[in-house]
């Protein structure tokens, strides 16, 4: 946890700031940053650097930094100096920034920590200068504190996840939502390209996949109880060029993007285009409404494993990322256990149930991923009937499969649907939009700690966690905003400084009033609930 002593510098100095000269009051107060730095000191003879006319970046290849575009450059302007860190001062992911009266110097061992430090640079812009719109320049003209921060994240994997299977969303807002991760420090996104209701990323191997699969005749709509159903077409996909052109817009902005291609349960909608992949043959369609089916990949078909290569060759084409998420949850058995093929398979590799056949086949294609470099992560489903040898394991079950794995010496990333599943309300059913259920507020959120419950000896292997958006009920890009914001500021922080800032939730909210402009600033549509129970919370 950050010390409070370290801090109080702070407090008299923006006291001092405000009774000052009226000119520098628009400057940033350093404790609104979200997520907070995990060390600042301000100088003795504190004081503010000027940012006018422009900038000029020095030793930052452009080509990898998206958000140096935001900035007016010239050869006269004030210097912002990366110079790389190659001891063991720093970790690969932090970052030292120096704002003096005539440079800001980043030190920094690698990209990871310049992308923080230009993000700690934005954050320190007054919302008043940010561009007026996507493409237009940072307006000139304020204040930074000079401030001495040396910051570091508590966890290596700060993740957020989307789900744009169930409700399709446009490229220009997967830019947007990368742009939210990017001020926030999150460095993983996890984007759920496969399901049930609709296959949503082109492989040209299989046309149908998107010819087919990636529309749904029919969706489902209110509440689930309700099995009530529209009868409007709907899909979408993206091409192999919009996918690149995902990982790359990430990447300049410090994000890796994790695919998950589901497996071998969650498979309609790539069923219901191969149904020879199936164990029954077909017909299967698309699925319409939300939930969990019987029909899954055949487990005893060897066209299933010869496919399921082919569109795993595709994906590690379009996505460097070292973790490829091959889901794993929600697998009924129903047709495995009638299926002669999959009890063939059973027999032949000495299986002694179902769940051990899910093990073997997820075995499997970890085998084929790991031969070609890459590791698998799936849900904690997984460890059902033995744990793939290299698996990493994101528990959303609560944390117990989470624990289990560290147990065994596997990667873990904690994101247990209390408090980190973001389709749940967060303030009032009857005031917010409609919902899936559950309830996940956000000091909820900030309450989390990835590595509570968990035995110290195991820390180690948990290496961060996500909240996961899950859009059965989020039909437009509006909709996933307001279910994402706040709360995604708060998990940002949790995983930075591994704990709560000084001041606790007192001073998490405070610097949320300021927070929320930022916020605002993007054209973010979040949700004002908490602040409104805040509100009431300490007028009574």
């Amino acid at each position: 946890k950050v010390s409070m002593k370290k801090f109080l510098p702070l407090f008299a100095f923006w006291l001092l700031l405000a009774c000052e000269s009226p000119e520098l009051t628009e400057a940033v107060s350093l404790d609104s940053l979200v997520p907070l730095p995990s060390r600042m000191d301000v100088p003795d003879d504190r004081g503010f650097t000027a940012v006018q006319g422009s900038v000029r970046f020095v030793g930052i290849p452009e080509d990898d930094f998206a958000e140096m575009e935001e900035w007016p450059q010239s050869a006269d302007g004030l210097p912002i100096i990366w110079r790389k860190e190659e001891g063991d001062a720093l970790s690969l992911q932090g970052y030292w920034l120096d704002i003096s009266a005539d440079s800001v110097v980043i030190l920094a061992a690698g990209d990871a920590g310049v992308h923080a430090a230009l993000s700690t640079l934005k954050q320190l812009v007054p919302t008043s200068h940010w561009p007026e719109k996507k493409g237009d320049p940072i307006r000139l003209g304020f204040a930074w504190p000079q401030v001495h921060i040396e910051d570091e994240p508590a966890f290596e994997y700060r993740g957020m996840h989307l789900d744009v299977c169930r409700h399709f969303m446009p490229i220009e807002f997967i830019e947007k939502y990368l742009d939210n991760l990017a001020l926030h420090k999150f460095n993983r996104f996890h984007w759920h390209l496969t399901e049930d209701q609709g296959w949503r990323i082109e492989i040209k191997k299989y046309p149908k996949l998107t010819e087919v699969g990636a529309w749904r005749s029919a969706s489902q709509t209110g509440a689930y109880s309700e099995q009530r159903f529209d009868s409007t077409r709907y899909g979408g996909f993206y091409t192999q060029e919009e996918a690149r052109h995902i990982v790359d817009y990430a990447r300049r902005r410090g994000i890796t993007v994790i695919p998950e291609i589901e497996m071998p349960g969650h498979s309609l909608a790539a069923l219901a285009a191969y149904p020879e992949l199936s164990c029954t043959g077909g017909p299967i369609e698309v699925a319409h409404g939300w939930g969990v089916f019987d029909d899954v990949y055949c487990a005893g078909n060897p066209e299933v494993y010869t496919f399921l290569k082919g569109v795993l060759d595709v994906v590690m084409d379009i996505f460097p990322s070292p973790l490829i998420h091959i889901g794993g949850d929600e697998c009924p058995k129903t047709r495995w256990e009638s299926c002669s093929k999959c009890q063939l398979e059973m027999e032949r590799n000495k299986l002694k149930d179902e769940h051990a056949l899910q093990s073997h086949f997820i075995t499997r294609m970890e085998r084929y991923l790991n031969a070609h470099g890459r590791n698998i992560i799936g849900w904690d489903e997984i460890l059902e009937g033995g744990l793939a040898p290299n698996a990493a394991v994101m528990s959303w079950r609560g944390t117990a499969g989470g624990i289990q794995a560290a147990s065994m010496e596997h990667e873990v990333v904690m994101t247990p649907g209390k408090p980190l599943y973001f389709d749940h309300y967060q303030f009032n059913p009857g005031e917010e939009p409609v919902a899936i259920g559950g309830f996940n507020s956000l000091m909820d959120v900030y309450a989390f700690n990835p590595v509570a419950g968990v035995p110290a000896e195991y820390h180690r292997y948990i290496l961060g966690a996500q909240a996961n958006v899950w859009t059965e009920y989020m039909e437009t890009s509006d909709h996933v905003e307001h279910m994402v914001q706040p709360r995604a500021s708060a998990l940002s922080e949790v995983l930075w400084l591994g704990g709560k800032r000084p001041g606790e939730d007192a001073a998490f909210r405070q610097a949320m009033d300021y927070h929320i402009q930022r916020l605002q600033a993007m054209g973010w549509k979040y949700a004002p609930y908490e602040f409104k129970k805040i509100a009431t919370d300490e007028a009574q």
